[in-house]
């Protein structure tokens, strides 16, 4: 099976001097790409699926996401924000659309479309999909930590996921056509996308089929809301009777879009399934890849819990923002969207949403480039997990003693690391106290050994 072998653009970032080593991301990670080493937190990027779950648990905000600086709209004569619909949704109700609008116009941005606006310009493109793909469940491509997950995870599932384009890049699409017929030079365009996740950050900088997107910077959604919600607070600006008619047009579909259950309404098939949150989605995943599980046309998977409300870069409450976002929906006229248009750019949309080449799995576990050589070492990965004491208390380094037999097999860490080898070896008289101190040292670092820290907890003990 062929793979790609270069590794991707990452928006998470460890910081070092903020790290405790506490673990809680190292056993919190879904594909095991973090170790602890000498006290701190390391990312192998090579499994990392920027799915966020490592910055969501943090205790000490050691982790952090790679943005754009904002001033970087200035570059651009015409500076376009496409923010999700989630992103109005997390501010309080006595917030207006109105203000909102005019605050994201005075902060800098001269022309404001929201991400799902696009939508209608993919349901006929899904439904065609889904009918004539024969590789049962499509699996949509929406949300771009699922598609890494799959990648690395699920590598036998690659060529389920849906070829074509998530709604940030279809909608950057639009508005490049939009902005060509009349006749405004693209290189003075920026479009700036408002991110609710590191995942569509990484998507954009570094896509699964390494084409370049449309898009030309990524903005934090905390960022981007504290900043807004406090223009409004100094300004004001005033209430109008139909604050929504700023907003470019959005359907019922598009409101609702990156919700959970967004696109599965508009999937016309038998039997079609929404899953939210990663734990539920590989659990299902595997359960699919063991074939427990048939007879689904499509899959809606999402890493966030409800979905794009719980991405781990929203301000608002993950349950209060659905609510006004299925709120809204229900508000929305559909009959006000400018069909016209519609009709004539859905030639030129639909035959350009379409992903060009194929999505590959990625190697997370490459043993040897000689194939003979790679079984040898998976055997004695085998063999030595089997001796471990399967209790993946973390105390190694590493999440599990699957992950810590492959770690000894790549020569990463000594079986001696683990605890539980360690009292072995003493008992038999083959490892001295200095030893396995040094050990937990390697790993865990000279701060949680330091002789005064000892010191009071022997005086702890003793009370």
């Amino acid at each position: 099976m062929e793979e790609i072998k270069e590794s991707l653009y990452h928006a998470l970032t460890f910081r070092t001097e903020l790290c405790t080593g506490c673990s809680h991301c190292m056993m919190k990670c879904p594909t095991e790409a973090i170790r602890v080493i000498d006290g701190k937190a390391i990312l192998n990027p090579d499994r990392c699926i920027d799915c966020g779950e490592c910055y969501r648990i943090c205790p000490y905000g050691a982790i952090s996401v790679r943005q754009d600086d904002f001033e970087k709209i200035y570059n651009y004569k015409y500076r376009i924000v496409l923010m999700p619909a989630v992103f109005s949704a997390q501010f309080p109700d006595k917030i207006t659309s109105h203000q909102i609008y005019r605050a994201l116009i005075s902060i800098g941005f001269t022309h404001i479309y929201e991400t799902e606006s696009s939508i209608e310009f993919l349901v006929k493109p899904y439904n065609d999909y889904v009918r004539n793909h024969k590789k049962k469940p499509v699996i949509s491509s929406f949300c771009p930590a699922i598609v890494r997950l799959i990648q690395v995870r699920f590598p036998t599932l690659v060529d389920n996921i849906m070829l074509i384009k998530p709604p940030m890049d279809v909608t950057a699409l639009y508005i490049k056509k939009i902005f060509e017929e009349e006749n405004i030079a693209l290189e003075e365009t920026g479009i700036f996308y408002v991110t609710p996740c590191a995942a569509k950050i990484a998507g954009i900088k570094s896509s699964v089929l390494g084409d370049s997107s449309l898009i030309n910077g990524v903005i934090n959604m905390s960022y981007l809301y504290n900043k807004v919600y406090r223009e409004i607070k100094q300004k004001g600006f005033g209430v109008e009777e139909n604050p929504a008619a700023e907003f470019k047009s959005m359907t019922r579909n598009s409101v609702r879009w990156s919700l959970t259950k967004g696109e599965i309404r508009v999937v016309n098939t038998n039997r079609k399934l929404a899953i939210d949150q990663i734990e539920n989605v590989i659990d299902f995943l595997e359960k699919l890849e063991n074939e427990n599980i048939d007879n689904i046309d499509f899959l809606e998977l999402r890493a966030c819990y409800q979905s794009c409300a719980g991405g781990i870069l929203c301000s608002g409450n993950k349950f209060l923002t659905t609510e006004r976002a299925n709120r809204r929906a229900n508000e929305v006229e559909d009959t006000k969207i400018n069909k016209q248009q519609l009709e004539r750019l859905a030639p030129y949309m639909e035959e350009n949403v379409l992903l060009q080449g194929k999505i590959l799995p990625r190697s997370i576990l490459k043993l040897d480039d000689n194939m003979a050589e790679a079984m040898k070492k998976m055997k004695r990965i085998h063999e030595i997990n089997n001796i471990l004491p399967q209790v993946d208390c973390g105390i190694c380094g590493a999440p599990s003693c699957q992950a810590f037999a492959e770690d000894i097999v790549q020569k990463a860490i000594d079986i001696k690391g683990c605890i539980f080898v360690q009292k072995i070896l003493e008992q038999n008289d083959k490892l001295d106290i200095t030893e396995t101190t040094e050990l937990m040292i390697k790993t865990w670092g000279i701060g949680k050994l330091d002789k005064s820290r000892i010191k009071e907890l022997n005086n702890e003990v003793n009370i």
